[in-house]
């Protein structure tokens, strides 16, 4: 995450999403719907699988996919500590603002 973080991402990343999920407006919608289905305590991921390819993922509680051989990429937190203070229940606000910190350059590097 990061104070100019959003935006889209550029390059090999960008390449990806747009492969693996159609565009980045698609991947978006995806992601999001991850967070907010996540039933509980969680998170939602962007893994790069052992294949290569990119997918969208949510575990709950402690579960990651580092577990499965994945490599996450990007996670947004939907424990409720998360977002409680500014947010109190209203996870779909958290989800949206969340998209305004990714920090797009550090997921394309882990990415490589």
């Amino acid at each position: 995450m990061s104070p100019p973080g959003g935006g889209e991402p550029s390059g090999a990343l960008e390449e990806g999403i747009a492969r693996n999920f159609g565009s980045f407006a698609a991947f978006k919608k995806q992601f999001s719907e991850a967070a907010m289905g996540q039933f509980g305590s969680g998170w939602a991921w962007l893994v790069k699988k052992p294949d290569g390819k990119l997918a969208i993922e949510k575990t709950p509680n402690a579960d990651t996919p580092l577990a499965r051989g994945e490599h996450p990429l990007l996670t947004c937190d939907v424990w409720e500590h998360a977002y409680y203070i500014d947010y109190r229940n209203e996870r779909g606000k958290y989800i949206h603002a969340f998209w305004k910190v990714v920090n797009w350059e550090w997921v394309a590097s882990n990415n490589a």
